[in-house]
Order: C-alpha cells, then structure tokens, then sequence
C-alpha cells in the first residue's frame, strides 16, 4: 500500500490522498519529526502508538502495525514537502492544528528538544499553513497537558 502511496506522493502533481493515505502520510511525518534528532526513542514510538490509537481508534496492535508501515514509508520518501502538502490537501485547516499537536507530542516525548527538531517542526508548521504562533500556542498546550 504505501509503495502506491509513495508512487502519488511523488508525482508532479499529485491527486489528493484518501483517508488512509492522509493517516499514513501523517504517521509517516510523525515518524520523521522524530528521527530528526538521529536517535528514534521508544518513548518516541510509545508516543506515536499512542497519537495513531487516540486518533484513529486503533488498538495497539493495530497502532504498532501503522508504525512500522509509516517507518519504512519514511525511510523511502525523498522530502518532507510532500508530506505536508498531502496532508494539507486532505485535512481540514482546524484539524491540521491538531496535527502540529501531534508533532509536538512527538518532539517532547523524549523530554528534550533539539536544533534539528526544532528547524523541522518549524518547517512542517509552516508547511502545513499553520503560523509561528499557532504553532507555539500549540507546543504549550502539550506541554501544560504533559
């Protein structure tokens, strides 16, 4: 599945994802933002688990198995660009705020933050049309409810 996902990902113009290839894309950005550091914890993992259980109602299992797939989906993906451009396409601006949420769960999961992370979750913030601002808000919100 994610071969063909990749293979729309990386077209010049690529359609707009369904709903699993937006969940899929999602994790895979997940799954970036905390390689970014070069040193991809388990609480890292631990937190992306439980982001995909919480919003998609997987059960462990089913989370665990959207994060394997999610990681060598974003070991073959060239940039991350087209991640937040299929994401943005396919989610809802109100509900890409959740998104960059979610990036800030994974960025503290480990209990620091790094230069690297940082510049990424930036960019992707951006990225996805969510400003400087709305972004920090969001890392705060994360932080009080951690």
């Amino acid at each position: 599945m994610f071969k063909e996902l990749l293979a729309r990902l990386m077209a010049p113009a690529p359609e707009p994802l369904t709903d699993d290839g937006a969940r899929l894309a999602l994790i895979a950005l997940l799954v970036r933002i905390a390689r970014s550091d070069h040193n991809y914890s388990e609480d890292e993992k631990d937190r992306i688990d439980r982001i995909i259980h919480n919003r998609y109602g997987q059960d462990i299992g089913g989370a665990i198995i959207l994060r394997e797939q999610a990681e060598a989906m974003e070991a073959e993906a060239p940039d991350t660009v087209r991640f937040t451009r299929a994401i943005k396409d396919a989610v809802a601006f109100e509900d890409r705020i959740g998104v960059v949420e979610a990036l800030w769960q994974v960025v503290l999961a480990d209990g620091k933050r790094e230069a690297g992370e940082d510049a990424l979750m930036r960019l992707s913030a951006n990225l996805l049309g969510v400003s400087d601002l709305e972004s920090a808000k969001a890392r705060q919100r994360v932080e009080a409810s951690a």
